[in-house]
């Protein structure tokens, strides 16, 4: 409501603001405003003179150990007033820095331009002149960025408490070009990107010979660099889509740039869409800012930017969400040593990780989130949903639908409307107990199994298990050997939904996700229409922290009996050997759980851990009262364990 407010406020003054930008009004520079603090300010190469209109936060003076984010914005007599109005609504602890165009013009230009006139040179990166225009050099934007990285950035943080890793840029029209230049050329200038319509098509061609000579220019050798983009354009300016696209292309072919983008159309033309752009794209800013996502639902996990700080937390927050809270009562030096694996895993040095959370007794007593990771934002699981499908099995045996013995039962021995004349031969040697540790023994042509695995009508319920055990090679002790996959959590998940009242989609909801105090997820569903049982599903990590409680307290709930304590002694022990390549020669596999020796001293503790490809990790460590959450979306996902086994899990011992 606040932003709608804000919006409905600035409309009228941001449209005149933006038609001026559009026909070249020639408006007064002069400004006067008792929250700014106006500068002088010297390009110390060229001589020329500008002015920095500053705006702190309110409570700056009252908080004199605290340091502040930035945003930086050209054009600033036009957007002040804007950005001004929806950082007091929507990111009020930041400082806005203006920078204004030139002001010691020469007096012909200014006469026939107005104030305004530099933007035309400061902002251009081609150097091609105009013979319309001749009186303007173009081409000076590589000049004006040396102007404001030498000169306006180090006078603001040598002035101002501001925090080096939040800069922010915001640019509209030929500033937010000037911003896509910026971005293709010194990505390190700034953290976040906002470029407003910036690129028409005739731009893009400069950008991508720009590009080109920067490629060849030894790219290995520049800094590689993560920046947030905010890029946006009206609904009615079509010419800037294509231009866009081939814009983030070049974004993508650059080495050493990662960006994560959020690319919207916004309704309304060039003057009209301007302060939608602005008040979304200041929310977007907001949102880097800060490990609580927005509840704006159509806010994606992949919409969110990445965070310019790592959120770090020894106390962790009560949220009144079932999880217990602590303090991380360990020795200093290891206090420390895990404050510098968050710090580290900030900086990459483990890979692409989100989040990591460790409980000991019971109690969360660290929390940190880095990159997309938020503390209230489900975060995309694979295969550690494996997993997870095993608590909800052993939560239907604690309710009695499914016993022990069940485990070694053939499958198809739980589901009625299979017919048996098609099976293969061997089918009754596929148990529970023999999928679960995917040990089912199916060999299905995968060529052929594309013709079938999206057909929703021959796939539904049953008929999931009905055209594996048809199309499979004959089910034989040979082939029962360790197979990882997705068929065999499937099949499981089909016996849930066959012995549990009503669906195993309710049954996951009310009997398991809803007792727990689970509700903001998000669970796929198969073809056949069950939910997914190997992956897909979407999690925030306090909750994975539940998954984990539950194995540590051997299935109980509030000290209550939830999963079934005998199934689950089973299924987080060392049952098979992995024998895949990629797998660690000391891990084994129980019942879509993980089991590995961690070795401290000279003494050695059972871990048992959920693990999806990409780093989520539900890690549990019974003997010392410890939990570990990790999430991520790492392709070499296994460097992380380094410092969990040096640096964190050492930490507890005699705990």
């Amino acid at each position: 409501m606040r932003i709608l407010t804000l919006f409905l406020l600035t409309l009228t003054i941001s449209i005149q603001t933006a038609v001026a930008q559009e026909k070249g009004v020639k408006e007064s520079a002069s400004f006067v405003s008792p929250q700014i603090q106006v500068v002088p300010i010297k390009d110390t190469n060229t001589e020329r003179q500008y002015e920095l209109y500053i705006e702190l936060p309110e409570a700056y003076a009252e908080n004199p150990n605290k340091t502040y984010p930035v945003l930086y914005y050209t054009d600033a007599i036009w957007h002040l007033e804007m950005l001004s109005g929806s950082s007091e609504f929507i990111l009020e602890d930041v400082i806005l820095v203006g920078i204004s165009w030139q002001k010691n013009i020469a007096e012909d230009l200014m006469e026939q331009y107005g104030a305004h006139a530099s933007r035309f040179t400061d902002y251009s990166f081609w150097k091609k002149s105009n013979p319309n225009h001749p009186k303007l050099t173009f081409g000076q934007a590589e000049n004006h960025l040396e102007f404001i990285r030498n000169d306006v950035i180090a006078y603001v943080e040598n002035n101002y408490r501001t925090d080096p890793n939040s800069r922010s840029y915001f640019g509209y029209s030929l500033s937010g070009a000037f911003g896509a230049y910026i971005l293709l050329t010194q990505p390190d200038t700034f953290h976040n990107y906002i470029l407003g319509s910036p690129l028409s098509k005739g731009l893009v061609p400069y950008l991508s010979e720009i590009h080109a000579e920067l490629v060849s220019n030894k790219p290995d050798k520049r800094k590689k660099w993560h920046a947030n983009v905010f890029i946006a354009y009206g609904s009615q300016e079509k010419e800037k889509e294509e231009p866009t696209e081939e814009f983030l292309e070049l974004l993508k072919d650059n080495t050493n740039l990662r960006v994560s983008v959020q690319n919207k159309t916004i309704e309304g033309d060039h003057g009209t869409a301007f302060p939608r752009i602005a008040v979304e794209s200041v929310a977007w800013l907001a949102s880097a800012m800060t490990h609580v996502s927005s509840d704006d639902d159509e806010i994606s996990f992949w919409d969110i930017p990445h965070l310019n700080n790592p959120f770090v937390n020894t106390t962790p927050e009560d949220r009144k969400e079932g999880i217990a809270v602590g303090e991380l009562s360990v020795d200093a030096n290891d206090r420390n040593a895990i404050l510098k694996v968050a710090q580290e895993i900030f900086d990459d040095k483990y890979g692409n990780y989100d989040a990591l959370l460790i409980s000991h007794k019971n109690k969360l007593v660290f929390e940190s989130y880095y990159k997309k990771g938020r503390i209230n934002l489900p975060h995309g699981q694979a295969s550690a949903v494996k997993g997870y499908t095993s608590l909800i099995l052993g939560r239907a045996i604690q309710l009695g639908y499914l016993t022990m013995e069940d485990l070694d039962k053939p499958l198809t021995h739980f589901l009625k409307n299979l017919d048996p004349k098609k099976f293969t031969q061997g089918t009754e040697k596929i148990t529970l107990h023999k999928a679960l540790t995917m040990q089912g023994g199916l060999k299905i042509d995968r060529e052929k199994w594309k013709e079938v695995e999206n057909d929703s009508v021959r796939l539904k319920g049953q008929g999931l298990v009905q055209t594996l055990l048809e199309r499979s090679e004959p089910i034989t002790n040979e082939t029962q050997t360790y197979l990882y996959g997705n068929f065999n959590p499937m099949m499981v998940m089909t016996v849930i939904d066959a012995v549990v009242p009503g669906t195993a989609e309710n049954f996951i909801q009310k009997e398991f996700l809803d007792k727990l105090g689970i509700t903001n997820y998000k669970w796929s569903k198969h073809a056949s229409g069950l939910p997914q049982a190997g992956w897909q599903a979407s999690i925030v990590p306090r909750d994975m922290l539940k998954f984990g409680h539950l194995v540590q307290n051997k299935g109980k709930l509030n000290g209550e009996p939830f999963i079934s304590a005998a199934y689950l002694e089973k299924a987080t022990n060392g049952l098979v050997r992995p024998a895949i390549d990629w797998m660690p020669k000391n891990y084994r596999y129980g019942y879509f759980w993980y089991h590995t020796p961690v070795k401290v001293g000279n003494k050695s503790y059972d871990m048992t851990l959920a693990w999806g490809g990409g780093g989520q990790r539900v890690i549990v460590i019974e003997e010392l009262d410890l939990t570990i959450v990790i999430s991520g979306f790492d392709r070499d996902d296994d460097k992380i364990m380094k410092p969990i086994f040096e640096t964190v899990v050492p930490a507890f011992v005699n705990k």
